[in-house]
């Protein structure tokens, strides 16, 4: 399909006492005393916060909810305790010797030149790059990639503070025109422009009320097909044809389904011939498959009905369509569906091996794959037959990725690790060479250190993988500053990643983990489901094993093991937190979703229902409440310090989930736990961030570890 460029953001992974009751704001510091560490005894002195009388009903069970006043963003109480937060975590922060010159070290790091793998389009290559410090990447054309770049779109000049984003383009085959999504303040919801790539001037066509929206153009440049909401939050979404030149109230509805948990997705097949739409269920990797002529008004054809797995396309040869699909192969396969004759009759071209087949794609009129074995990364290249031809070497255990259109000659693979910056290289089929496309100059020398992939059993005893990275030399006497970051959920792998921030930690003698825990890909749609539903224990008991096992091989104790995670990794960060409070020492939980009795209710919340469950269920009501961070708040628990942070406009995991659960741990502390809110204005889920925000955020996030783990910035 004709996905044009894309943005791949690199992966980074961004007191005043308040009388609610009678809307008082009194100036109130943090009891704290001078120079001592924060394990001493303490008291905080948290904004009093009212509580109402809500209370809901689940199947017998009566659940309270107090701090449901906090869901309204907009109300005057709201936004004064939103407020009074901000205060009491900014004085924490700003009593931390070490958080500027983290902050400086970071900014130091970051500024080296970045780009995104090139796509082809016309006579020219397309590719986002940034300068170093800049706020949002840039869009450039060159015939060569060795030529000076002429730009397309600079999104920094979209916006004084560098919150307008682009987050997804799609350019015509001959290069002339492109789509663009803008998103403000890193809300999900879009607007897509066009642009006259040639003359540089921005066309009358704006289409609105886009959310997760695929662009695909007709091959004459005519329009593109889309996929949008009705006009109103929370409506049923649908696949329109967009004529360009005409207005959005003109276009036309080319499918609709009534489902509101069901998305759409269209796309145009590279041979210009077909159009194919797919349909997901919430967030479920099962998808049906549908396709018709491009010039054709017939209804779709299925091809994969009844959501009974993934089926990803991966390229056709006239009426022979290629699908990656984990259907009888949890661990993934590659088949052929002939259109023109019996859809069913399927054909395996490439079969499940030990390794996870995680993306197919014709490119030189080859299978290029990328497997995972382990967690990191392997690409080999097949016959259109099946048979193996060859793999592509990477420097060295890491995540890489490729990308290219089924005629090229050449692809292009994206590569990163631990201690290796994102690097673009391009393969030639002809020679096979891989040549690196430009220079990387991180001022950081990843001699002094190691990284280990590790395999600890969990409570059930699953064997999970786990990278451990530190200083060479490093001792293992269980003292040491250690950070243990995971995600466990909704299919997404957590493979090895560069991050600045965390390079400054290694430089400072902590200790970077990631754990591979159930929940995403690594292994397969197994190693996922055995991690949703009523099987999401798993993850937790995974990540808290994860935590022993460091504990227990001397690379740190519970008082320097901090926990982190965001979005679904913030739910995990909780969960574990409060079922092992004696296990961890802090706790950074990032735009979590935390109550998970009414998370269906908000934004894109109801699509997680098929990874989580449904309240209306009495089983699933029954376990999530069991593990649901809100509602398992115990008073006098002594938790260990705990940042949550969240956004203003992040319309995923609105911000109710964390302020409710601020409130929830501030009120059973009884002001002798540290729970702090990190709120952001003109900020969303993370998509989008300029790279000032990122770059605070992640001095906060490590400022606060330092001042919790009593630690002191060398250097």
């Amino acid at each position: 399909m004709n996905k044009g460029t894309l943005l791949s953001a690199l992966k980074i992974f961004s007191l005043l006492t308040l009388s609610i009751n009678t809307g008082c704001l009194g100036k109130k510091t943090l009891k704290t005393m001078p120079g001592d560490a924060m394990n001493a005894p303490q008291s905080y002195a948290y904004p009093r916060t009212h509580k109402d009388s809500a209370v809901d009903n689940f199947h017998g069970t009566q659940v309270a909810d107090p701090y449901r006043w906090l869901e309204n963003k907009d109300s005057e109480e709201t936004k004064r305790w939103i407020t009074a937060q901000q205060q009491l975590t900014e004085d924490f922060l700003a009593s931390c010797p070490a958080r500027e010159k983290i902050k400086n070290r970071i900014t130091h790091l970051w500024n080296f030149k970045k780009y995104s793998a090139p796509s082809k389009a016309g006579d020219y290559y397309f590719y986002w790059h940034n300068n170093g410090l800049q706020n949002q990447y840039v869009l450039y054309r060159a015939k060569n990639l060795t030529d000076e770049p002429i730009l397309v779109i600079d999104p920094n000049k979209l916006s004084i503070d560098g919150t307008v984003s682009i987050e997804s383009t799609d350019i015509t085959k001959d290069g002339s025109l492109i789509a663009y999504s803008v998103s403000i303040h890193g809300s999900d919801w879009k607007e897509v422009k066009v642009l006259n790539i040639e003359t540089g001037k921005e066309l009358s066509d704006i289409i609105k009320w886009c959310k997760h929206t695929s662009v695909s153009w007709k091959p004459d440049n005519s329009g593109f097909y889309y996929n949008r909401f009705l006009e109103q939050e929370g409506s049923e979404d649908g696949v329109y044809w967009h004529s360009l030149g005409t207005d959005q109230s003109q276009d036309q509805l080319v499918y609709k389904n009534h489902d509101p948990k069901q998305t759409h997705g269209i796309g145009v097949t590279e041979d210009e011939d077909y159009l194919l739409l797919t349909t997901s269920t919430g967030c479920s990797e099962k998808n049906n498959v549908a396709f018709r002529a491009i010039d054709s008004q017939d209804p779709f054809t299925p091809i994969f009905d009844g959501f009974d797995s993934k089926y990803a396309f991966a390229g056709n040869v006239g009426s022979l369509f290629y699908f990656l699909t984990d259907k009888e192969a949890p661990r993934g396969r590659v088949i052929t569906v002939d259109i023109d004759k019996d859809v069913s009759a399927y054909k395996t071209v490439i079969p499940q091996g030990k390794d996870t087949l995680d993306s197919a794609s014709i490119i030189n009129n080859r299978l290029v794959c990328h497997f995972m074995q382990d967690a990191h990364s392997s690409i080999r290249i097949y016959s259109l037959d099946g048979l193996h031809l060859s793999d592509i070497p990477l420097p060295t255990v890491g995540s890489a990725s490729y990308s290219g259109k089924q005629d090229d000659t050449e692809l292009f693979v994206t590569f990163t690790s631990f201690l290796y910056p994102t690097v673009i290289f391009r393969y030639n089929f002809t020679d096979n060479p891989l040549t690196q496309v430009w220079p990387v100059g991180v001022d950081f020398d990843p001699a002094p250190y190691v990284t280990k992939q590790i395999f600890y059993q969990s409570k059930d005893g699953t064997k999970v993988p786990m990278f451990v990275t530190h200083k060479k030399d490093l001792l293992l006497d269980g003292n040491n500053p250690t950070f243990l970051y995971g995600y466990g959920g909704f299919n997404q792998s957590i493979t090895p990643f560069f991050s600045v921030s965390a390079v400054n930690w290694l430089e400072q003698g902590g200790v970077f983990v990631i754990a591979n825990i159930r929940g995403g890909d690594e292994y397969g749609f197994q190693w996922h489901e055995e991690a949703m539903l009523h099987k999401k224990q798993n993850v937790f008991d995974d990540f808290i094993a994860a935590g022993e096992w460091l504990i227990a091989n001397k690379y740190t104790n519970p008082k320097r093991l901090a926990i982190n995670g965001g979005s679904n990794g913030g739910l995990l960060v909780g969960a574990c937190m409060q079922q092992r409070p004696d296990l961890f020492g802090a706790a950074i939980s990032q735009v979590p979703v935390t109550d998970m009795l009414r998370f269906h209710k908000f934004t894109a919340g109801r699509y997680w229902v098929s990874e989580y469950g449904d309240v209306t269920n009495l089983e699933d009501f029954k376990t999530m409440y069991a593990y649901s961070p809100l509602h398992t708040v115990q008073d006098g628990v002594a938790y260990p310090p705990i940042m949550v942070t969240s956004a203003d406009t992040d319309d995923r995991v609105v911000p109710m989930h964390s302020k409710k659960w601020v409130a929830r741990l501030q009120e059973a502390s009884n002001g002798k736990n540290l729970v702090l809110l990190r709120y952001e204005t003109a900020a969303g889920h993370g998509a989008g961030k300029p790279t000032t925000k990122i770059i605070e955020e992640n001095a906060d996030k490590y400022a606060f570890l330092f001042k919790i783990f009593d630690m002191e910035f060398k250097g």
